[in-house]
């Protein structure tokens, strides 16, 4: 799941449920064997409620999860988190290696594909299924997350990333075209307004998927409130979380046991049509990457805007959108596709976030549709 400024949130109230659940049953049964509520032998229904209630809540703490994967639908095609040999690295002037991998015949026309802010290329599961018989799949993990090493300056700029996909687009001999999802799509956004002399020339074209053009406080669902607790919520938490990133990170794992982290996956990322592989995927891709570095790539989100990029982009572009995509609303892709001169709005539905999962199928097949040498 895309880590964006929503999913802090979310994540610190997952992590503050995990603490009220042990928490909870432990003072329960502590009160319960020190004879304060219940005598033993136990011989009333009061008692035994007071004693099922503690060693209840210590239960769910661990395997909450369970009755919330049981209840979505099993799919044929469950995600997996596989890798290819065929890959390489990428050494960058800031300490960075970045790890790139390949799917598909070296004789296809070339698709750079670059993952949401938390998870990592494999996020790409039914991608490199559907797309890898007519594409060469380039994915790469950005720097900090999955196999890609961290920066020696801590650097987690969107402007560093792009100048990295320049990097990655420095493989392949004939124009490619970009494909990004949530800050991926950031990303490429940040590219043309670094690299516009490649736009036409080593870029065919883009593709937009569930993304936004400014920081996404502002497309978000209730962009006013969110914006308005910026200042004095929002970037708090970002520093409380960096400084506490170990403790946020066993937080956010006792939240996947708990079931917590399924919930707040299924909100900022599904229709709750998604099957249980899906879910269960989405929410362990999430919980990879550490919080510590997490928080520094929504800090340079906070700051980003290439409002003034969208009418000088030359090149075809797609733009997709999970229309119930509470992240990054539906009015920010229509935005897009009306600023960009040759943009084409495709919408997937039913749909959120993670439309590119949920929705795989009906994602294939949007970015089949582009035009691509």
């Amino acid at each position: 799941m895309a880590f964006l400024p929503l999913d802090l949130l979310f994540r610190w109230l997952s992590g503050l449920f995990s603490i009220a659940l042990i928490a909870g049953g432990i003072y329960i049964l502590r009160l319960c064997y020190s004879g304060e509520l219940i005598n033993f032998p136990v011989d009333t229904w009061r008692e035994r409620l007071w004693l099922i209630a503690g060693w209840g809540l210590l239960v769910w703490s661990i395997v909450g999860f369970l009755p919330i994967a049981l209840l979505r639908r099993f799919g044929r095609d469950e995600p997996k988190m596989y890798r290819t040999v065929d890959a390489t690295r990428i050494s960058r002037p800031d300490g960075s290696e970045i790890h790139v991998e390949f799917y598909g015949s070296p004789d296809a026309p070339p698709l750079i594909l670059t993952h949401g802010w938390g998870p990592n290329s494999m996020v790409w599961y039914y991608a490199k299924k559907q797309l890898g018989d007519r594409y060469r799949l380039i994915l790469w993990d950005l720097p900090g997350l999955g196999k890609s090493t961290k920066p020696n300056n801590r650097d987690y700029s969107l402007e560093k990333y792009a100048r990295d996909l320049e990097a990655v687009l420095g493989l392949v001999e004939r124009p490619a075209v970009l494909l990004g999802h949530s800050m991926g799509g950031m990303i490429l956004l940040t590219f043309c307004r670094l690299f516009p002399e490649q736009l036409g020339s080593r870029v065919a074209g883009l593709i937009l998927v569930d993304t936004t053009y400014t920081n996404p406080l502002k497309t978000a669902i209730a962009s006013p409130l969110l914006t308005a607790l910026q200042k004095p919520l929002i970037e708090p938490l970002l520093h409380l979380t960096h400084w506490l990133a170990p403790i946020v990170w066993l937080l956010s794992g006792l939240g996947y046991l708990n079931g917590s982290m399924y919930l707040t996956t299924e909100i900022s990322g599904f229709t709750g049509r998604e099957t249980r592989g899906q879910l269960d995927f989405a929410t362990r891709l999430g919980l990879m990457g550490n919080p510590g570095i997490l928080v520094r790539g929504v800090m340079a989100m906070l700051h980003y805007d290439e409002t003034a990029t969208l009418p000088n982009i030359p090149i075809p572009v797609q733009v997709i959108v999970g229309r119930t995509d509470i992240a990054t609303r539906f009015s920010a892709h229509q935005y897009m596709a009306e600023k960009i001169p040759d943009a084409e709005l495709i919408v997937l539905r039913p749909a959120g976030h993670m439309g590119l999962v949920e929705r795989n199928m009906q994602f294939a097949e949007a970015v089949r549709s582009f035009p691509i040498a």
